[in-house]
């Protein structure tokens, strides 16, 4: 069995946007509750102790005016916040769970599919227990063979809200075999996205560049309202304000993902074997290198995670070079290693065998054939 999520835009009337408002409070309620009487319990028996939503609908009575699921599948989050804590194959960032504030919390929660309760109908509404049918965009219809689990509702920054549902079905293997000659190479360019092996770059545009006046235009008016200082109250306006902003950051995402969606899927429709860099994005967005904002606006990351798994629902192959390989000193054609190619200034290799080639084809080009012969070590 698989899973695969799908999410639908969701058109909620005003009763239903406030009981959506009325979930997301009680989710984060139950959660900082919980959250506090573990620290409490461990402080004076030095054990956590095990806390249920159920706990605290007696003194916190609108608890029982939500979904029921969606405060156990906070638990549930907290249960996991804690293994993720102090598991011995943690994460180094997976610090201690902490408090979730009603300001820079994410909107959303999650509910489960209990014989029906959570059901597509019609194909332009979703069912949701206490909330009813809510309209929504049903773009994809799922077969019928594909079984609801669950569902996650969310609300954007701008005020739109999502209904992510999560699907299970039979995992069939997919008959195709890939071609392992029908390959590319991609090299990272912070300028285009990427550099084929063929030559060709991935994507000109610079969405947050192209949005930056608008956006900066919007964010000076911000700034002027009442609201816009520490702890002053928020006027209307500053709230509508806001909201403009948001809206610009939507449309800028918006635009980057549906450029990198429509990138992906073409390379995963026309080759079998993609072979990439293992690179740490995070570290290549720092001061240091001088082109963190060229960076964040690429979505490389994404990109990459696109493309895995693209790849792997046609059976096909993502490869991914070793970050510390010298994809940019080595000629393609004689294996010459040139260290002066360190410096990121020389956009051109000049190779004594003859080769005049583009710095990022030529690492395209060897990206290719370094993921070749690791495919060929596993398959």
């Amino acid at each position: 069995m698989a899973n695969k999520a799908i999410k639908y835009r969701a058109y909620p009337t005003n009763e239903q946007s406030i009981m959506f408002a009325k979930t997301f409070g009680c989710c984060r309620k139950v959660y900082n509750l919980m959250l506090s009487d573990k620290i409490e319990g461990y402080k004076s028996t030095g054990k956590f102790p095990t806390v249920t939503p159920a706990k605290y609908k007696k003194d916190y009575p609108y608890l029982k005016e939500v979904d029921s699921l969606a405060l156990a599948n906070k638990q549930m989050d907290l249960q996991e916040a804690f293994h993720n804590t102090f598991s011995k194959s943690r994460k180094k960032n997976n610090g201690f769970p902490k408090f979730k504030s009603a300001k820079h919390s994410r909107k959303s929660y999650t509910t489960n599919n209990q014989k029906g309760t959570v059901a597509i109908i019609d194909n332009g509404y979703i069912k949701l227990p206490k909330i009813g049918k809510v309209k929504a965009v049903i773009h994809r219809i799922p077969d019928n063979n594909w079984i609801i689990k669950s569902a996650t509702v969310s609300q954007e920054s701008d005020g739109k809200y999502y209904i992510s549902v999560l699907f299970e079905f039979d995992n069939t293997v997919n008959p195709y075999v890939a071609d392992k000659t029908n390959a590319i190479g991609l090299d990272y360019a912070s300028d285009g996205l990427y550099v084929d092996s063929n030559g060709n770059v991935g994507t000109n545009h610079k969405y947050y560049r192209e949005s930056h006046k608008k956006l900066a235009k919007a964010q000076r008016k911000l700034s002027r309202m009442q609201g816009s200082k520490k702890h002053e109250d928020k006027s209307a306006n500053y709230i509508k304000q806001l909201r403009k902003v948001n809206k610009i950051h939507r449309h800028i995402a918006n635009q980057r993902l549906d450029n990198l969606h429509k990138i992906s899927t073409e390379i995963a429709n026309q080759y079998d074997v993609v072979c990439v860099e293992s690179l740490n994005m995070k570290s290549m967005s720092n001061k240091s290198f001088g082109n963190g904002k060229a960076t964040l606006d690429n979505g490389y990351g994404m990109f990459l995670s696109m493309l895995k798994y693209k790849l792997s629902d046609r059976s096909k192959y993502l490869i991914k070079v070793d970050r510390w390989f010298p994809s940019s000193q080595i000629c393609h054609c004689c294996g010459t290693l040139h260290p002066e190619m360190k410096n990121l200034q020389i956009r051109k290799m000049t190779c004594d065998c003859g080769l005049t080639i583009s710095r990022d084809q030529n690492a395209a080009i060897n990206i290719l054939n370094e993921g070749l012969r690791l495919l060929s070590k596993v398959v």
